[in-house]
């Protein structure tokens, strides 16, 4: 065996049947044709709705975002579920999905305040992520069960399913994409020969909208009755991905094999460790279960990955246990913020994976059975948790903005962060209505530090957040070569390094700059031009003894008359031009001295 293969079951069928072995009823490309043209005329007169600041959508978000959410993903759910389900279970199911889908909108508007409800589609990234995840869970754990009528479908029927579905969805997606590129090649050729009407009919949201969507349910209608193309692109993904296995199973491995040498404190500088570790051991779930696929013995693969299958499971629980005191560690020392919620939600998903697989991988240690099978359960479980907590997190039930409000507001109470140091723009900014309604209570604190802070954010007109300023460059740091080779700068601008440092920039060890003393406006006196890789800075004495900075000149950013100034100025190639204030001709190419990037010329088109 040369690799984990989907085997052909016995209901692969020829060309023009489903995968249950049925041919398709007639009706069905007319209803999913119909499912398409509705929501892509559903999506275009949302968007009108909400076109404009004083639309109706604009004024009513309340109802726009739901309906959206709706739009989006309902159809989706209905052009994969449709000649799948049964009829009753398939409207139960749609009923279901469209108002989840729309409490979840309602939820996300609802909790925005006016400084955080930008404008449409109003719904927030994470909502529109994560329903999308919990939607895709949702329906390949209701398909099977009602496929095979029961509460709970076989493992296997589980993985067929989903399996397809994944690559059914990205079929889909590519065949649409294809579409437009070839409707604008063709665009393109009848425009050359003087007949705009495609490109023009391209550009109109009434015709775009609804062809996409339309296009987007044929390809899914294609996809779905040609059950052996779905199978070979399947079993060729997995194959590949089964054998990246391999790899990322070594990458973890010598990752949690150096920590000891190397410690955590890197991972933790750089600000998203805990997010890292946790995509690490995403990307190991997903290669697991491409290589175990759906647990039958005929699709094992070979035995150098049903090794790495099990070292990778025990993987999971180092990696997730680092993501976790990250995480302990951050919020120790900052505090909740919504996307730790979000992160400590994730990482509780990880370590439902990692319990489950890592007793699959050393179960047949201590007991007999067939390799890996608890992996199943732990599978079809974890996928009900997760949809579970997508659910609580974007409900008022786990609202991350509302528990970081609380936690935030607590540490400052309690004195862990001091009154001049908390974000009160967060409160005001970032966190919707229960932001301000504690930011409402801390201006009527008795801590006038606290209700002084409070109080200057209430009335911010805009979020802008501090950035820490750059270093500044050191004046022992300062590298400059002055040119030609044997000349010395002044010692009164070279004393005045630290005064200078913002002005000459960084002109280090690794990147010296290069300077020439030239007389610039004809007085007799020696200006200082210090060159780095792309600008010029031209320094001029004043009478009292300090240097200030004069002149700036850049290099044009057009690559026909692009110059190393650094390299041009050691070479001697620098000259002075006329008239008023001289620009500099260095390695052939004349500087101007105005601030900003000198403009290329403009060259005559070349003749047809």
């Amino acid at each position: 065996m040369t690799g984990p293969t989907v085997a052909a079951p016995e209901t692969e069928q020829p060309s023009g049947r489903d995968s249950l072995g049925r041919d398709p009823a007639p009706w069905l490309a007319p209803a999913r044709l119909a499912i398409g043209l509705l929501q892509g005329l559903g999506l275009y007169g949302l968007h009108r709705l909400s076109d404009g600041e004083a639309s109706w959508g604009a004024t009513h978000p309340l109802i726009l975002g739901p309906l959206l959410l709706v739009t989006a993903f309902l159809p989706v759910m209905l052009l994969a579920g449709v000649g799948r389900l049964r009829p009753l279970t398939l409207a139960v199911w749609a009923v279901v999905t469209g108002v989840v889908l729309a409490l979840l909108g309602l939820h996300d508007i609802a909790r925005q305040s006016a400084d955080t409800l930008h404008g449409p589609p109003f719904l927030s990234p994470q909502v529109i992520v994560f329903s999308a995840v919990a939607l895709f869970i949702a329906h390949h754990l209701v398909a099977p069960a009602d496929m095979e009528r029961r509460r709970i479908a076989g493992y296997p029927a589980y993985f067929d399913t989903a399996s397809k579905a994944a690559v059914q969805l990205a079929l889909s997606v590519g065949f649409t994409g294809a579409f437009w590129i070839l409707l604008h090649l063709g665009a393109a050729l009848f425009r050359i020969i003087g007949l705009d009407f495609l490109e023009t009919l391209l550009r109109e949201e009434w015709f775009a909208i609804p062809v996409t969507f339309v296009v987007f349910a044929t390809a899914v209608h294609l996809t779905d009755v040609r059950d052996g193309l779905i199978r070979g692109v399947r079993t060729v993904g997995l194959m590949l991905l089964s054998w990246l296995l391999l790899v990322m199973t070594v990458l973890a491995a010598g990752f949690i094999a150096a920590l000891p040498f190397t410690g955590l404190d890197g991972l933790w500088n750089t600000g998203n460790g805990a997010a890292l570790v946790l995509a690490a051991a995403a990307a190991l779930i997903i290669l697991i279960n491409a290589a175990y696929q759906d647990g039958q013995p005929d699709n094992r693969p070979p035995a150098v990955l049903r090794a790495a299958v099990r070292v990778a499971a025990v993987l999971l629980t180092p990696l997730i246990v680092i993501a976790v005191w990250g995480l302990a560690l951050r919020i120790q020392q900052y505090g909740l913020t919504p996307d730790r919620i979000i992160a400590a939600a994730c990482a509780l998903v990880g370590a439902s994976f990692a319990a489950g697989y890592g007793w699959a991988a050393l179960s047949p240690f201590w007991r007999k059975g067939e390799w890996m099978r608890p992996l199943e359960r732990t599978t079809i479980w974890t996928a009900v948790l997760t949809v579970a907590v997508i659910l609580a997190l974007f409900s008022p039930l786990l609202d991350p903005a509302r528990l970081s409000v609380a936690d935030q507001v607590a540490r400052l109470e309690r004195g862990a962060v001091s009154p001049d140091k908390f974000d009160y723009r967060f409160l005001r900014f970032e966190s919707g209505k229960a932001g301000q309604a504690a930011l409402a209570r801390l201006t009527r604190s008795p801590d006038s530090r606290i209700s002084s802070g409070a109080k200057a954010a209430t009335t911010a007109e805009r979020y802008e957040r501090v950035q820490p300023a750059s270093p500044r460059p050191s004046a022992a740091d300062i590298r400059i070569r002055p040119y030609p080779t044997g000349a010395a700068l002044p010692s009164s601008f070279t004393g005045q390094y630290g005064r200078l440092a913002e002005n000459i920039g960084h002109c280090d060890d690794e990147h010296p700059c290069t300077a020439a003393l030239i007389d610039l406006d004809g007085d007799a006196v020696n200006e200082v031009v210090v060159a780095g890789e792309s600008s010029a800075s031209a320094f001029k004495l004043e009478p009292d003894g300090r240097w200030f900075e004069w002149a700036l000149y850049r290099s044009p950013s057009c690559r026909k008359d692009s110059v190393d100034l650094a390299g041009a100025f050691a070479s001697g190639q620098v000259r002075t031009t006329p008239p008023v204030f001289p620009d500099l001709v260095v390695g052939g190419v004349r500087l101007r001295h105005e601030e900003g990037e000198t403009e290329c010329p403009v060259e005559p088109d070349p003749a047809p």
